[in-house]
């Protein structure tokens, strides 16, 4: 047989473990919110950060792609660029095509000589070409036939009628910016004779992306096209160009309707970030700046760190120092405990005698004092027991006698439906306003309220104990009245904005015990009848009498009430009655 041993735990250890409890509690707190804060402090620092490096990073590149479209209209206006295309295209002979474009190639190397010095020369500029209207090339700045970057076929030439400007991953594996404008005939015509196509490399986008000043250990900025294809490089997977596909929520937002995008999500690598985002889509690219989350918020995680060693230095400091003043707590309290055990084995002479000055004096003292007046005080409970019994003695006898009356029942009709969304103070006032206005109704013509039980009221008619018609025609009048309160009561609940109620009224007429209480100064009731008459009253539709056979056989010669058969009730299979429906 196995004996547990119950682990008691005495004051002073109560006291310790209470302290120790209060001080893990607050230090919880303090870490929570401050975590919590804390981080959401540094989130929006981190967030407005990015847009404002989304912003500045894409709109310089967006500036840097839109100066070339303006650039390359340099060359597409060129009146004397616009006579050679136009006198090219009119050569079908490719020999003679060759010979004439090889001998016009100097006059239109001066022209983008010109070009280059109108704009204040391109550092960046890798290649300018020409093409035809039937998609030959008609000057190259590089002149060797390797294998084009960027192909212009008749569609373009004779659909597409704006300058437009891309990245694009050369054959070389180097990205190269490409910018293509069509050449018109005339300034105000609308028919394309050639192309212009400037090609120049991405080291001024490269320069604006992969400055990591403000972007901390983690941080990048990159660009995407309208595919989510990566179009710049990563920091963090080599050759990433036109490789990785990045399908995340700057994206998506700048597909659905042009926005920005700034928050938290996971990025093409899975990882949690905080990022911003512009959308170009007239240039059909994003820029989007990123920095890991974990960076963000590790000046929190350090921060919580030392608050939890810090709490835990603190909390068992307050321990050693809660243990020596709980022992001193402890000791008068022990004393109290022992001379309680010796009060509760009969000995009524014990005295605690603490003399301190705080609680613990005055409950000692007060102790004392019960130790003196308990034993005056049992007798005196002895003689308060005797007093009770015979009260309760009293309290059970009442005289019974039983008569035949007039017992009617009124029911709210789903009441529980009606409260389930109100609040305790407001299903009190629902009943309140029912069962009163009820119960004055009934008063005003003769009833008698016994009892209301939950949302029904029980009441009878006590002069219905004759063979007079009055009292049963003044019955009938009250439970019309009765019903006819409906808009009153609806009127009292809506003003309080509370649910209308709608009701049924049973009666019925039978032998009926009464029970007068002697210390009540209302009568209960109870019998055959009062069970019958609650049990019939849910044949009765809301807002109608019904009354059980008995009554009927009582009031069917009433002039101005009209009664209707709706049922039949059965008590057992020999016992049935039928069940009539009253209208005035």
């Amino acid at each position: 047989m196995t004996v547990r041993k119950i682990i008691t735990l005495t004051i002073d250890k109560k006291l310790v473990f209470l302290v120790i409890a209060v001080s893990l509690i607050g230090i919880g707190l303090t870490v929570f919110l401050s975590f919590h804060y804390s981080k959401v402090i540094l989130g929006e620092r981190a967030t407005y950060q990015l847009i404002g490096e989304a912003a500045i990073r894409g709109g310089t590149i967006e500036r840097l792609l839109n100066t070339k479209m303006q650039e390359i209209q340099v060359i597409t206006t060129n009146p004397m660029i616009r006579s050679v295309v136009s006198e090219l295209n009119q050569i079908q002979d490719k020999k003679i095509l060759i010979e004439t474009v090889e001998n016009k190639r100097t006059e239109l190397l001066i022209e983008i000589q010109a070009f280059e010095v109108s704009i204040g020369g391109l550092d960046d500029l890798e290649n300018v070409e020409i093409v035809g209207n039937q998609g030959q090339r008609l000057f190259s700045l590089v002149n060797n036939k390797s294998k084009k970057d960027f192909v212009v076929d008749s569609t373009y030439i004779h659909g597409k009628k704006e300058v437009f400007t891309q990245i694009i991953l050369g054959n070389d594996g180097k990205r190269k910016i490409i910018t293509a404008a069509p050449i018109f005939e005339k300034t105000d015509d609308t028919s394309v004779i050639g192309v212009a196509i400037i090609t120049a490399n991405t080291n001024q986008i490269d320069n604006v992306l992969l400055n990591r000043k403000g972007l901390g250990k983690t941080g990048e900025s990159y660009l995407i096209d309208m595919s989510g294809n990566m179009i710049s490089e990563s920091r963090f997977i080599p050759n990433a160009a036109f490789k990785q596909n990045v399908n995340t929520k700057p994206l998506e937002f700048c597909l659905a309707d042009g926005q920005i995008y700034f928050g938290t999500h996971n990025d093409y690598r899975g990882i949690p970030v905080i990022g911003s985002s512009l959308c170009m889509k007239t240039l059909g690219m994003i820029t989007i700046v990123e920095i890991d989350e974990s960076e963000i918020f590790e000046p929190v995680s350090d921060l919580r760190d030392k608050i939890i060693i810090l709490g835990i230095i603190i909390t068992v400091s307050v321990a050693i120092v809660a243990y020596f003043l709980s022992r001193l707590i402890s000791k008068p309290i022990i004393r109290l405990k022992n001379a309680a055990n010796q009060v509760a084995n009969g000995d009524f002479s014990v005295r605690t005698n603490i003399k301190s000055d705080d609680e613990i004096g005055e409950l000692s003292r007060s102790f004392d004092q019960m130790a003196e007046q308990i034993q005056d005080s049992l007798l005196k409970i002895k003689e308060r027991e005797d007093i009770i019994k015979q009260q309760k003695d009293i309290l059970l006898q009442f005289s019974q006698y039983s008569s035949n009356y007039c017992v009617c029942f009124v029911d709210i009709v789903g009441s529980t439906k009606l409260t389930s969304n109100l609040t305790d103070m407001q299903t009190s006032k629902f009943y309140s306003i029912f069962l009163n206005t009820a119960a004055t109704a009934i008063a005003q013509n003769h009833g008698v309220v016994v009892k209301n039980i939950g949302d029904a009221l029980l009441y009878y008619f006590p002069k219905t104990d004759s063979d007079e018609l009055s009292p049963f025609e003044e019955m009938l009048n009250c439970c019309m009245k009765l019903i006819e309160s409906r808009t009153s009561i609806n009127s009292a609940l809506t003003s309080e904005k509370l649910p209308e109620v709608s009701y049924r009224i049973s009666a019925m007429f039978g032998p009926v015990r009464v029970a007068i209480v002697a210390t009540s100064a209302i009568d209960d009731i109870f019998g055959s009848t009062v069970n019958t008459c609650s049990k019939i009253n849910s044949l009765a539709k809301p807002n109608t009498l019904v009354i059980g056979e008995s009554l009927y056989n009582k009031v069917k010669n009433i002039r101005g009430f009209n009664f209707e058969k709706i049922s039949e009730y059965s008590i057992d299979a020999e016992n049935k009655f039928a069940v009539y429906l009253v209208t005035q």
